[in-house]
């Protein structure tokens, strides 16, 4: 990075196409960076400052939800390979949570911290978020994985109450259920 920062949020499919966004250095920052595969370029700026975001998405298009500029916000914003926009915003403002999805279209974010750990689950369309069945342990700090859009996905490990976990639950939208895999 060209930039130096924490808690900053991706996007990307491969290791040759890829974007960083916001972040904390000394304070939060709305700095956007793309990837080549060879070097970071900066770009235009989030319109928020904010860390503890999720990214989602790809170099093109791409989504940074929630986060934390001095509390933590719902706001969403939606990149299109050149600029950001503000979009519709969650329905429960979080931090620190976990998101997936393909492209600025199609969605989901889970967990996060508000100032308390969440188990909150909603959906993205391409217009608004969708409350749908909560994680079954609320948790901030989680990894996130994808498989297609917002079908499947999953939350792996994070924090609660101070206790760090190691358990996996698994999104699907077939079923609208949450399942706890390990």
């Amino acid at each position: 990075l060209n930039t130096a920062r924490r808690n900053l949020s991706g996007a990307g499919v491969d290791n040759t196409s890829a974007l960083a966004f916001g972040g904390y250095t000394t304070t939060p920052t709305g700095i956007t960076e793309e990837w080549n595969g060879t070097s970071w370029t900066e770009v235009a700026d989030l319109n928020s400052v904010r860390s503890g975001a999720a990214g989602l998405g790809t170099k093109t298009s791409a989504l940074n939800v929630g986060g934390q500029p001095a509390g933590t916000i719902a706001l969403t914003e939606s990149w299109n390979g050149t600029s950001w926009t503000e979009v519709g915003d969650l329905n429960t403002a979080r931090g620190r949570l976990g998101a997936s999805g393909t492209d600025n279209t199609i969605g989901i974010a889970f967990g996060g911290i508000t100032p308390t750990n969440v188990a909150n689950t909603e959906t993205w369309d391409g217009v608004s978020w969708t409350e749908v069945s909560d994680m079954n342990n609320g948790r901030d700090e989680l990894g996130s994985s994808t498989g297609v859009g917002s079908t499947t996905a999953l939350a792996a490990g994070g924090q609660t109450g101070g206790s760090i976990l190691a358990d996996t639950e698994e999104w699907s939208s077939s079923s609208n259920t949450v399942k706890t895999i390990t």
